[in-house]
């Protein structure tokens, strides 16, 4: 199986100019914890993404403005990201190494196509590989 199967695709998405209440917004309204960041509406390269857990720890913490870009506080630096055509042995790697809850999917020039999240592994693999997953999520919920 690939990753293509399981992701969820064209997922809402913000610019870095997006202001910080917008992207809140967008995650409330998709009921998602996270919005991939590219860099403007048409080209959708990634630049990033933003999480619930960077508005609460690097904006709302440090009392920035509702209206500051998503720039200033996404995770940029070190990006995961998969690719279609990955199988998803590495998506469960990944996700498993880094203790991370979500993947960008990105096509060969690097734009945005999808995301893969933990509750695509329940939907699409819980009932197959039932073992590999509820590992998978132990390790990511492990405290670091």
């Amino acid at each position: 199986m690939q990753i293509r199967e399981l992701m969820t695709k064209n997922p809402t998405f913000v610019t870095p100019e997006a202001t910080l209440q917008r992207a809140a917004e967008l995650m409330r309204d998709e009921d998602v914890g996270i919005v991939p960041v590219v860099d403007d509406m048409n080209n959708l390269k990634l630049q990033g993404v933003l999480t619930d857990r960077d508005i609460t720890v690097r904006a709302v913490a440090e009392n920035r403005d509702v209206n500051a870009p998503v720039r200033n506080v996404m995770t940029a630096d070190g990006l995961e990201r998969l690719h279609p055509d990955d199988p998803v042995d590495e998506l469960l790697d990944r996700m498993s190494a880094e203790q991370i809850r979500r993947l960008p999917v990105v096509d060969d020039e690097d734009r945005l196509i999808g995301i893969v999240a933990q509750a695509d592994l329940l939907r699409h693999l819980g009932d197959r590989r039932t073992q590999e997953v509820e590992e998978t999520l132990e390790e990511i919920s492990e405290p670091s």
